[in-house]
């Protein structure tokens, strides 16, 4: 199917790259999934800017980092993709905080933390994703998580409108974020507050992680991080395991089985695949178990090519 259609917004005076019906296979960490009508990557924040005061209110957006918690559907989306990385990549020191875009990594945030000698940002190294992301869902993992530095974010409205906001704005929780206000908004960036240290041991703790998460993921393999969030006292991949579905294969798609909260892209898999294993999971953990494993990654688009 040809998702493009004509443009509905002024492209005047913007600096960024637009791409039509572009494969979002090429943006997604699993490396599956349909085409996206329109993809704009902005040159920086004021150009993003510009781009939403001239984008139609009505035109589904979609903010991607390395789009490393997304499933887009074989069918499409029928909308635009913003693609945060390379374009929203500032990173400084400021009177005693890190500033931070939305599109910085994960592990470049938690290497900048440690070169000036901040502690308490090492966690991040072990989350596969951009800061915009992190924000959206309050990210975490080694028992610490994104929302526990932030001091105040960044964020721009639907009409371009560029807003600080402080934590006591949202309803924070494990992997929850929510504004207590409606507003369509995109985190751009964040204000974070980390403890002074010793700087080489902040840096053998993020080796340590590293070599942690090598030993224990499948990094070798498409995936898009953990697929489910853990219950409440419970582990996801444990109780995945405990069901015997390591290794368990829908097409192209399947749990891994070095770890089993992870389904990898073991060669061709499509985006239905991937959501129906997913499903499959959930499915005999609930028979099982009686317990629903909810999805951490985002699903979206159109079912149907």
């Amino acid at each position: 199917m040809n998702m493009n259609e004509p443009a509905q917004f002024d492209t005047e005076g913007l600096r960024g790259e637009m791409l039509l019906d572009e494969p979002m296979s090429r943006h997604v960490s699993w490396r599956a999934g349909g085409v996206a009508r329109r993809v704009y990557q902005p040159a920086d924040l004021a150009d993003l800017q510009v781009f939403l005061q001239q984008t139609p209110a009505d035109e589904p957006l979609l903010a991607v980092g390395l789009g490393s918690n997304l499933l887009v559907r074989d069918g499409g989306f029928r909308g635009t993709v913003l693609l945060m990385v390379g374009a929203l990549t500032e990173l400084r020191m400021e009177d005693g905080e890190i500033y931070a875009q939305a599109g910085v990594p994960g592990a470049k945030l938690a290497r900048f933390a440690a070169g000036n000698k901040l502690c308490g940002a090492e966690f991040f190294v072990g989350i596969p994703g951009t800061l915009g992301g992190m924000l959206a869902m309050n990210a975490g993992c080694y028992g610490s998580e994104t929302w526990g530095a932030v001091q105040r974010v960044q964020v721009l409205t639907r009409s371009g409108t560029l807003i600080e906001r402080t934590p006591q704005e949202y309803d924070i929780g494990y992997r929850h974020v929510a504004l207590k206000q409606q507003s369509d908004e995109l985190f751009v960036g964040a204000w974070l507050r980390f403890g002074e240290g010793d700087v080489e041991a902040a840096k053998r703790e993020i080796k340590a992680l590293m070599e942690k998460r090598s030993a224990s993921q499948p990094l070798q393999m498409p995936n898009a991080g953990s697929v489910f969030r853990n219950p409440q006292g419970e582990h996801a991949a444990k109780l995945i395991e405990g069901c015997g579905l390591k290794g368990k294969r829908i097409g192209g798609a399947q749990v891994s089985e070095k770890h089993a909260n992870f389904i990898v892209n073991a060669g061709g898999a499509t985006a239905a695949d991937i959501e129906a294993l997913i499903v499959e999971v959930q499915t005999t953990v609930q028979q099982q178990t009686g317990i629903n494993l909810h999805p951490e990654v985002q699903i979206v688009g159109e079912s149907d090519k």
